[in-house]
């Protein structure tokens, strides 16, 4: 079956019924920006999860896959009668043990009885036979993501979506909003450069929600892997709007990954997540990653040069500090932590970019790119790098990706779901 628009499920009370009944409602309306926000897995629960009975559920999701009453999507489908026939853990695992870079593996979930495939980090031809194996026909995607491209669960999206399309099963997506809100920031992926953190041309910060991201995926990638999916349903939030950010929300916070313990993390993570790509800590193995950004040597001049910027939205206060894994563990590291007085003026990556120049002026002997270029890797292309190391200053870095940014923008509208 071709893929067109009427095969996305709006969140208006009569599109969600129309699961169960395998087509989705043409034409439907985006959500609107009032009432309490509810994600798309709230609707079908409260639905006992009736508009996917009959379906053979392969579940990709995690800690934040849970409802307001703090119940897990897949502990609430069992308790209502439906048991899925196998869930998939992204990245940290399905119940979320892991650190950065692991997964749990594969077990049987000892709360529900339902088989648990790891997922991550594995290629669509692997994970289309653990779809068969498990004998899917729907997966349900329900995983909150934090709006940055180098954040793995939207690439674990991608990867399922090719692999369903590849064993003809249709994609249903729990839609969340994005922490972050609708405004789309920072370079496009150059696609000599994708990877497990970017493997496809989008901004490095997105500004959609992964149900618009299906959407965007399936129309604009998913033909150049030779695939088209089934059918691809999205249960939108209700209630959420662009312009909403996290703590607007009303939702409680539930952490995506060990490393993001709370919305000002994400706020700031698709800016200073490029120092994983240097040799200064991030902040992990403290308590505020990625708002505590040193190194050993570092002192209060890094500081000073960032406040006499005066960038729009950000503060930064000198702090020394001793990782207890990761980089430098049991050094004491000199450094800044960054927080964010006005989020509506704040450019995370733009702001990254004024710490990675500064810090390279002013500490010239500390500051260095991590050997292998990841930060080409994070940033999409090895323009960052050769700019800051051929002395561009911010607006010229940030001025160099303005046009691309532009075209994805534009791009993306099409995909868009809410005002």
């Amino acid at each position: 079956m071709s893929l067109n628009r009427r095969h996305f499920l709006g969140a208006s009370a009569l599109a969600v019924p129309a699961l169960a009944g395998g087509s989705a409602v043409a034409g439907a309306e985006p959500a609107q920006g009032h009432g309490r926000v509810l994600p798309g897995a709230e609707q079908l629960a409260a639905q006992g999860w009736r508009p996917l009975e009959g379906r053979k559920l392969g579940v990709l999701s995690n800690p934040t896959g849970v409802l307001l009453n703090g119940d897990h999507i897949v502990d609430s489908m069992v308790a209502a009668g439906l048991k899925p026939v196998a869930a998939f853990g992204p990245e940290h695992g399905f119940r979320g043990s892991a650190q950065a870079g692991g997964s749990e593996g594969d077990y049987t979930d000892p709360r529900t009885g339902v088989p648990v495939y790891d997922a991550y980090g594995v290629d669509t031809t692997k994970l289309a036979s653990l779809f068969t194996k498990a004998g899917v026909d729907t997966v349900v995607f329900d995983i909150a993501d934090v709006g940055a491209r180098f954040y793995t669960y939207i690439w674990s999206l991608y990867t399922a979506m090719v692999a369903a399309a590849k064993v003809d099963a249709a994609l249903v997506v729990l839609d969340r909003p994005n922490p972050l809100g609708g405004r789309a920031a920072g370079p496009v992926l150059d696609p000599k450069f994708a990877s497990g953190i970017g493997r496809k041309p989008i901004a490095q910060q997105h500004g959609m929600t992964v149900g618009e991201l299906a959407r965007f995926f399936a129309e604009e990638f998913l033909p150049g892997e030779g695939v088209q999916l089934p059918k691809l349903d999205v249960v939108q939030v209700r209630g959420w709007q662009r312009d909403t950010l996290f703590p607007q929300t009303g939702l409680n916070w539930v952490l995506p990954s060990p490393n993001m313990p709370t919305p000002d993390t994400a706020l700031v993570y698709p800016g200073t997540g490029m120092f994983e790509g240097t040799v200064f800590s991030e902040g992990r193995g403290t308590t505020r990653p990625f708002e505590i950004i040193g190194a050993p040597g570092l002192d209060w001049r890094w500081r000073e040069k960032l406040e006499d910027l005066a960038l729009p939205g950000a503060r930064f206060r000198e702090t020394y500090f001793v990782p207890t894994f990761s980089k430098f563990v049991n050094q004491t590291c000199g450094g800044v932590q960054l927080s964010v007085s006005d989020p509506r003026a704040f450019d995370a990556i733009r702001t990254t970019v004024a710490m990675l120049v500064t810090a390279k002026a002013l500490h010239p002997d500390v500051f260095a790119w991590r050997p292998d270029n990841y930060i080409d890797k994070l940033s999409g292309s090895d323009r960052l790098r050769t700019m800051v190391d051929a002395g561009a200053g911010v607006d010229e870095v940030t001025g160099a990706w303005r046009a691309e940014l532009a075209e994805f923008d534009r791009r993306r509208r099409h995909h868009l779901l809410y005002r």
